[in-house]
Order: C-alpha cells, then sequence, then structure tokens
C-alpha cells in the first residue's frame, strides 16, 4: 500500500468564503488548496484530508506521515506573547487541533513536513516563538502577495549536510506568502535554511523525522522534492509500524 498522508487545512463559514447564499451562510466549511493533495498523490502518497471534528490520536493512527499547511497567525499565547497589533486572524480551533495532531505524529514516530503556518506551528510546538509581523515596509520583501504564487522572491541558502540541502540543493530561489516568522527555535530544532535577510527559512530534526519549510514548495511546480522526502520517510515508517 502507498504511504497515506494526513493534510490539515482550514475551516470558516460558507459567507467568509463566499459560498453558500444567503440561508447556507452560517455553515461552516472545510477547505484545502488542492496543490497539497496534488503533490502528495504526484509523489506516491494517498492524500487524506484530516477534519478537526475527529480525534486528533485516533486520526494519527491510520496515516503514515503528516503534512501541516498554511493559515491563520498562531494565537500569540501559544508562545507566552501578547499580540502585536498587526497580528493577523487566528483560529484556535486550528491551533489545538493541529498541536493535538503534532504530538500524536512524533510520538507515533511519523514524519511531518510543515509549511508556512505549518513550519510556525512545528516551531511553537517544539517550545519555540514567532515574530509576529514582518512586511515590505520592513524592506524586507515578506510577503509577497500582490504576485501570483510561483512568483520566486528570493533565494533561501542551505546548511551544507542537512535534509533540506540534500532535497534542493545550497540556494534555491522560492517563493514568500508570509508575514510571520521564526523567531526563538524551538528544543530540538536546528535551523538549516535561511533567506538572504537572515530569515529562517527551513527547520529540521534530529531524528529525521520531522521538516518544516517557510516558503510554499507545493505551488512551485513537481512535485517538490519535499514531498518525495515525506512519501519516502512515510514509508519506512509504515513499515517499521507493521512490524511493531
Amino acid at each position: 500500500m502507498k504511504p497515506r498522508i494526513g493534510l490539515t487545512g482550514r475551516r470558516m463559514s460558507a459567507k467568509a468564503a463566499g459560498l453558500g447564499g444567503s440561508g447556507l451562510g452560517h455553515q461552516d466549511i472545510d477547505m484545502y488548496f488542492s496543490d497539497y493533495a496534488q503533490s502528495i498523490q504526484g509523489a506516491g502518497g494517498i492524500p487524506l484530508q484530516l477534519t478537526r471534528d475527529g480525534s486528533p490520536e485516533e486520526l494519527v493512527s491510520v496515516i503514515d506521515g503528516l503534512v501541516l499547511s498554511g493559515g491563520a497567525d498562531i494565537n500569540p499565547a501559544r508562545y507566552g506573547a501578547e499580540p502585536d497589533p498587526k497580528l493577523g486572524e487566528t483560529d484556535d480551533g486550528r491551533d489545538e487541533f493541529e498541536l493535538a495532531l503534532f504530538a500524536a505524529a512524533r510520538l507515533r514516530g511519523i514524519p511531518i513536513l510543515g509549511i508556512c503556518r505549518g513550519a510556525q506551528l512545528t516551531n511553537v510546538a517544539m517550545g519555540g516563538t514567532l515574530r509576529q509581523h514582518v512586511g515590505m515596509e520592513d524592506g524586507s520583501g515578506h510577503p509577497n502577495w500582490r504576485q501570483p504564487g510561483d512568483t520566486v522572491a528570493h533565494e533561501v541558502h542551505c546548511t551544507p549536510g542537512s535534509v533540506i540541502a540534500s532535497l534542493i540543493g545550497e540556494s534555491r530561489g522560492v517563493n514568500s506568502l508570509h508575514h510571520q516568522t521564526l523567531l526563538s527555535i524551538g528544543k530540538g530544532l536546528s535551523v538549516t535554511a535561511v533567506a538572504p535577510d537572515g530569515v529562517v527559512e527551513a527547520v529540521e530534526s534530529q531524528d529525521g523525522n520531522l521538516l518544516a519549510v517557510q516558503w510554499h514548495p507545493e505551488m512551485l511546480g513537481g512535485p517538490d522534492p519535499v514531498f518525495f522526502w515525506l512519501i519516502e520517510r512515510a514509508g519506512t515508517a509504515m513499515k517499521d509500524l507493521n512490524h511493531q
């Protein structure tokens, strides 16, 4: 069987999403950008979209790998900070659900790929903090929301010998669709890619089961090498779990 990869998404009202008409506008819908699922499928996995209505532990018990996708800002209370005036929309329900998914996935020993918000959540889950806003007014080049998602905004420079360097090389152009960045780095994580301005662009764990990137590889054509990494690690985890 191909590795089964769980994928997180967003929840919003039908009205906020521009769907449902006046009678159904109050109904909640779950949304997922299809690029993620297409990348998982293209790399050889089976994408499974995870609803927060399920038990995180039960959901993790039936998947072989996890993708934490992009989305709303993480509530700064999660890492002991006061809200910045430029903090964006937060979603406490998603924070709670994904932190529980993360913990369950780490406990089970399956690989995790964090993307954009997913990288930030990974850092917070490991005890790190976030810078709540960077913007064009800072001269940072983050975010680059006015351009198509596959627009290359800047280079990232990867640490030689790291997992991310083995996948994309020691330098690569990436997109930039985020206004928050990793600040203090969580325990057990190593910074393995940075932007020219010093913004942390990738972290990974010492056990090789956790990779998180600040850019959006699912939008850069592909499937991107990070998805092949996830499927390979998930296949290994699947075999190990089946032999326990």
